[in-house]
């Protein structure tokens, strides 16, 4: 999910049970694995459904014996259709999302990944000036450094969110792109497997993403990430976040601590300040000392007031191009750090927090629109237009404005 999802607030992707941000990979191909029904409502819907969309593929550019030789075998699958109900960045907290992005083994994985790749990486590093524990993160978090891939067909899981996903017009256009993948000869179509979100290789890449910025390292001539040579996909992953707007030597955030009686209406990625500005209102690197000049930073509190607080970078909206979702962008720049030697994240989580269920966040961004402070939408996603509407919420009712909500803010609206 990673992612990708450029442009949706925050995101798809999913810590999924193969390590990658667009999860749920079953245990074999999609076709009879995947609870694909072959007499239910929905499956004869979805038939109805394909010849519908044929024109429309045909008049974006797919040819029709591309489609028609990808899109027969297709068969409706609840198997994805659950996974899109359930990712992990809407459902997990932050801590236990980290406590899996970031744990000992991937960490010492991914250590071992960078060592045995090292000279491809630093060529990598070279090339796109994204650094190359960064990468290494990425592959990290999307595919347990390649070891879980994702084996579905793409184009079965594609058809599937297309006619019954949350985001039909977003699933259609990557399905679009996907076809044109196969058409233009990258892939063919038994071997574009990836996950349940339609997301492939050893980095997930969605397929408008791919069509983008993947590239040919390699020089070969196919830009191949599907295969067990990782190395089209960690360069096309740099390509990606390199033309993402990457800053050579800018970490993507730093943990601070902020002084007593700091304004917490200050918070939030939309207020950015230089960092010797938020020196002077006492802010302080929690190792100690001032936080270098990086450029214009925010402050994020993930878990609230009561658990660590983070000065991001432009870094950090940098790998939100791959996937919008704070918990991964908190959980890739994390992962790198600790594969580069550093420390754990210092200030305790509030692991006793009642923090709201995907049905109560939904209710939350209901109550709260109800009540004036406009979430735009409630879909149990909780991005930046549902934190300033809690945070507006907060104010009204003499609530330090952190931005958190948890079943306490949400017995409030009731």
């Amino acid at each position: 999910m990673r992612k990708l999802w450029a442009g949706i607030l925050t995101g798809i992707v999913v810590l999924s049970a193969c390590g990658g941000n667009q999860g749920g990979v079953a245990p074999q191909s999609s076709r009879g694995a995947t609870e694909v029904q072959p007499f239910s409502p929905k499956t004869a819907g979805m038939s109805d459904w394909v010849g519908t969309f044929r024109p429309r593929a045909l008049a974006a550019g797919v040819a029709a014996e591309v489609f028609d030789r990808a899109m027969r075998p297709v068969g409706y699958s609840a198997f994805v259709v659950d996974k899109d109900r359930n990712q992990a960045e809407f459902t997990k907290t932050i801590w236990d999302y980290l406590d899996s992005a970031a744990s000992d083994e991937r960490i010492a994985n991914g250590q071992a990944a960078l060592a045995d790749n090292r000279a491809l990486l630093d060529q990598i590093e070279a090339t796109y000036g994204v650094e190359k524990e960064v990468v290494v993160a990425v592959w990290g978090l999307e595919s347990a450094y390649g070891t879980k891939r994702g084996n579905l067909h793409v184009i079965e899981a594609l058809a599937t969110l297309a006619y019954d996903g949350r985001r039909g017009a977003f699933f259609e256009s990557q399905l679009i792109a996907a076809l044109k993948i196969i058409q233009n000869g990258d892939v063919d179509v038994d071997h574009m497997t990836g996950s349940w979100a339609g997301a492939m290789g050893h980095t997930q890449f969605i397929p408008t993403s791919y069509q983008l910025f993947a590239v040919d390292f390699h020089g070969d001539g196919k830009r191949d990430i599907w295969s067990d040579d990782p190395t089209d996909a960690l360069a096309s992953t740099a390509a990606y976040l390199a033309k993402s707007g990457w800053v050579t030597g800018q970490p993507w955030g730093v943990e601070v601590v902020l002084p007593a009686g700091f304004n917490l209406a200050q918070t939030g990625k939309g207020n950015r300040k230089a960092a010797g500005d938020w020196a002077a209102l006492g802010v302080r690197a929690a190792s100690g000392g001032a936080v270098a000049d990086h450029g214009a930073a925010a402050i994020l509190l993930p878990a609230g007031a009561k658990g660590p607080a983070l000065m991001v970078f432009s870094n950090f909206t940098a790998i939100s191009r791959y996937n919008n979702a704070d918990a991964y962008v908190i959980g890739i720049g994390h992962l790198s750090d600790r594969i580069k030697g550093g420390p754990p994240i210092r200030a305790a989580w509030p692991r006793d927090a009642n923090e709201l269920t995907f049905m109560q966040r939904i209710e939350l961004q209901e109550r709260l629109t109800a009540r004036g402070f406009d979430t735009q939408g409630a879909d149990g996603n909780l991005g930046p237009n549902s934190v300033a509407a809690i945070k507006a919420f907060q104010v009204s009712v003499g609530i330090e404005p952190d931005g958190f909500a948890d079943v306490a803010l949400l017995a409030r609206l009731r």
